[in-house]
């Protein structure tokens, strides 16, 4: 054999180096580390060989050993731009990204147009957090190479992670272009999809890719949140159960499954799900809001306060769970917090302009104008996508109205609601009934699918597809009966479905948006000098806003006060309000009644067992035996009205009034004492007892109110004339009069499909009221 030194040695090192060259290249790295190891045995620091010899051991996922010939090879050639490459790629497998950078930088700094060097330092920056960085390599790359695949593919990942997702997916789509069935390619151009909301599009895109990939649970989690995001949540849930199959440890698969869960109502089950998310990642700040809204919505509001506060510990002053938190903590009545809460959550939004839920502001009594300020911030940022305009209405065609509600079922909309829609004029209206919630099989959504021409169920299809189903049945008017509660669907009527949209019934405020066109409320509620206030045009009903179901029925039998937790004598305040209605002045002030009227007790609806204890703990520090605060447990509706009959006095709320509560006591019989406040929440008490011929029940300052109910608790008599003319007039009270109120109704629906088949804009207007039926 020929010396180490000899011309012959290093023609044969070259030659046996183009072997194993040669097969590396064919793909037989086996045979290629053979002869790269019998060339270093030979000459140890043989820097092809081992530079070489590392790169195999990085195909073979071997990056810690190849790093380390690399490494030994680049001390004999430090400016290598092919090792530093491949010491770049065995760093970034190994997780150290930052030590990869610099690798692909020295990599680029000797070859400039080195277009590998810049693919890898783009996507190790992509990696550690730095989308911009990453795109001006990746835009390096394709200086170099404009077809560059990968290139082209991250550099849209970039984009959409810069917040441009426009760009993003025209990076993409080019790189698909020359690789249609890239899997990963396909998932990036969905998820980018999801974040431009075309969420039928981007679910295309996961079934493309897992069609090459059929239990990928990346993929299956991502098809699964475009499912959610089409309210298709059964099928959503199914493929996170396949991904935690594939991948059981899969945190974002049991968070997501959660979301899934809460979609189909399912709270309890979705609360398992995050709790299994957490255990794996006890930080994981979507989880634990989501946990917490399951656990609101169970109303157990105190350990959805718990979860709500270790999310704001991840992510400290995030407006949404600051206000979530708010809400809870006045559920329970726990007004120290719930106030805090508030504070932190006002600085909050002044800071960061931040867009919150409104009804935390509704439920708090901000005024009027806070109220308009928010709820638009929060209108605004619904995707709003009006539909082509509609051809001019024929004259004499009868108008098509649509009610759409998420509470078709056995709630206080629907009771309130339900004989309005049997009593419309079927000669001058159709009446279609839009549900936002799926079938309960409850006796009240049989009973009100059944009042109209048509019942459509949209709650498993996006807003846009619902906006579309209305706009082809040719709707004139839209009337939404949610508002912004917990199952609101606005993002329908923020794609214009109708010509006219009104607001009624559900939501006590604005929505602050440009695609409402009324709201539909009465001279207290709405009065035309709050019209600043208002987003929409005010239309004043002539008795009420309310509607009420005079068919409703009351149980015959009467408990007894024993049956019911009462004492055997004594006076009986009663407010049967949700307990967040509850806030330190109004308590105050009921908390002195009690100790003035001996032997009174007051009696409450059972709420939160946290809300017990933290109103019976006010109570006691008030002076007042807890024992005189009596919890009624929740019961169906009939004997609900009967029991009633046992109390002697309804005390109203303020700043949030008693709304379907009031009604309630009201059509039972049960006189009630309310406070005017400065909002629409604040006001439906005068609206209601105005109705039934009551005004002198109706106080303008707290003191009044107090002064009022400590009247009537020590005139029997005076108290007795009340019952007695609720009892004897019941069913001529106007705000007990269906068919009076659907005439109303129906004479607001005219009047604004009247202006807008003239072209004139809405206005707001009051309604000539009509004999009684």
């Amino acid at each position: 054999m020929s010396s180490p030194s000899s011309p012959n040695h290093d023609a044969e090192i070259a030659a046996r180096l183009r072997d194993a060259v040669m097969l590396h290249q064919r793909g037989q790295l086996i045979e290629a580390e053979r002869i790269y190891r019998q060339i270093l045995e030979r000459v140890p620091a043989q820097f092809d060989a081992l530079q070489l010899l590392g790169a195999v051991k990085i195909q073979h996922g071997q990056f810690a050993e190849g790093a380390d010939l690399i490494r030994q090879a680049l001390a004999i050639n430090p400016r290598s731009p092919r090792a530093l490459l491949n010491l770049g790629h065995a760093l970034a497998s190994l997780g150290r990204d930052d030590e990869a950078v610099g690798c692909f930088d020295r990599a680029v700094a000797e070859k400039p147009d080195y277009f590998q060097a810049h693919q890898g330092r783009g996507a190790s920056l992509l990696r550690l957090g730095r989308p911009q960085d990453a795109l001006t390599s990746f835009d390096a790359v394709l200086a170099v190479q404009p077809a560059y695949v990968d290139a082209l593919g991250h550099r849209g990942v970039a984009l959409a992670q810069l917040g441009r997702p426009a760009d993003a997916l025209t990076s993409l789509d080019r790189a698909l272009a020359a690789r249609p069935n890239d899997g990963r390619l396909l998932v990036n151009r969905g998820n980018v999809l999801r974040s431009l909301k075309r969420p039928e599009e981007a679910l295309r895109c996961f079934d493309a890719a897992l069609a090459q990939a059929r239990d990928d649970p990346e993929i299956l989690c991502s098809r699964g949140a475009a499912l959610n995001e089409l309210n298709r949540a059964a099928e959503a849930l199914a493929c996170y159960d396949r991904a935690l199959a594939a991948r059981p440890d899969m945190a974002e698969a049991h968070y997501s499954r959660g979301n899934a869960l809460r979609g189909l109502e399912k709270f309890a089950d979705a609360v398992a799900s995050y709790d299994r998310a957490l255990a794996l990642r006890p930080d994981y700040f979507e989880a634990l809001h989501g946990r917490g809204a399951a656990l609101e919505r169970l109303y157990r509001y105190g350990e959805a306060i718990q979860s709500y506060e270790q999310a704001l510990a991840v992510s400290p002053n995030n407006p949404f769970t600051l206000s979530a938190c708010a809400y809870c903590a006045l559920s329970i009545n726990d007004w120290t917090r719930a106030f805090a809460f508030k504070a932190e959550l006002e600085a909050a939004i002044a800071k960061a302009s931040a867009m919150v839920d409104p009804f935390v502001f509704v439920a708090f009594g901000d005024g009027p104008a806070a109220q308009l300020a928010r709820t638009r911030r929060y209108a605004e940022e619904l995707p709003a996508n009006t539909l082509p305009p509609r051809a001019r209405p024929a004259d004499g065609d009868k108008i098509r109205i649509a009610y759409l509600s998420s509470d078709f079922r056995p709630h206080p909309t629907a009771h309130l609601i339900a004989r309005v829609f049997e009593l419309h004029d079927r000669r001058r209206f159709d009446v279609v009934g839009v549900t936002l919630s799926g079938d309960d099989g409850s006796a009240i959504r049989a009973r009100i699918a059944k009042a109209f021409d048509r019942f459509i169920d949209v709650h498993a299809v996006t807003d846009a597809h619902a906006a579309a189903q209305l706009a082809e049945l040719g709707i004139d008017i839209c009337i939404d009966l949610n508002g912004y509660i917990a199952s609101n669907r606005a993002g329908i009527l923020a794609q214009r479905p109708a010509p006219v949209q009104v607001a009624w019934l559900g939501y006590p405020g604005t929505m602050g948006a440009r695609f409402i066109d009324y709201v539909l409320g009465d001279r207290f509620v709405t009065p035309f000098d709050e019209q600043a206030s208002f987003a929409e045009r005010i239309v004043q009903l002539p008795d009420s806003y309310q509607p009420n179901d005079a068919t409703r029925e009351i149980a015959a039998q009467t408990p007894s006060r024993a049956q019911a937790g009462l004492p055997e004598r004594g006076f009986v305040f009663c407010c049967f309000n949700n307990s967040f209605k509850i806030v330190p002045p109004v308590f105050d002030c009921w908390m002195r009644l009690l100790r003035a009227v001996d032997g009174s007790v007051l009696w409450l609806l059972q709420g939160d067992a946290s809300a017990r204890e933290n109103l019976v703990a006010a109570a006691r520090a008030r002076g007042v035996d807890p024992a005189r605060l009596v919890f009624a447990a929740r019961a169906p509706l009939a004997e609900h009205l009967a029991r009633h009959r046992l109390a002697d006095l309804f005390l109203d709320t303020l700043p949030y009034n008693a709304h379907t509560t009031g009604s309630d006591a009201l059509w039972a019989g049960l006189p009630m004492v309310t406070c005017v406040g400065d909002t629409f929440a604040g006001r439906v008490g005068a609206s209601l007892l105005h109705a039934v011929g009551l005004p002198g029940l109706v106080t303008h300052n707290s003191e009044d109110y107090e002064a009022l109910a400590l009247r009537l608790a020590r005139e029997p008599e005076a108290l007795a004339r009340l019952k007695a003319r609720l009892a004897s007039d019941r069913a001529s009270l106007p705000l007990f009069d269906s068919a009076r109120m659907t005439r109303h109704l129906e004479a607001a629906y005219t009047t604004m499909w009247e202006r807008h088949r003239r072209d004139e804009p809405p206005r707001g207007f009051t309604v000539e009221a009509i004999a009684p039926a």
